[in-house]
């Protein structure tokens, strides 16, 4: 599984999560998850219902 991957996974399972609360959801290191958040944000894959959380949009 890709990184990306993960992430949405773990969105589907938890639901809206920040970004630290992802990185032990997935078991990868923070950076990584903000480097994936930028880029699925960029992308509107991502969105935040309230501030600091970010949720897969559907």
């Amino acid at each position: 599984m890709t990184n990306r991957e993960l992430i949405i996974d773990a969105f589907k399972k938890k639901g809206a999560m920040k970004a630290g609360e992802l990185a032990e959801a997935t078991g990868l290191d923070k950076k990584i998850i903000d480097k994936e958040l930028n880029s699925m944000k960029k992308e509107n894959l991502i969105v935040s219902p309230k501030r600091c959380y970010w949720i897969v949009n559907e």
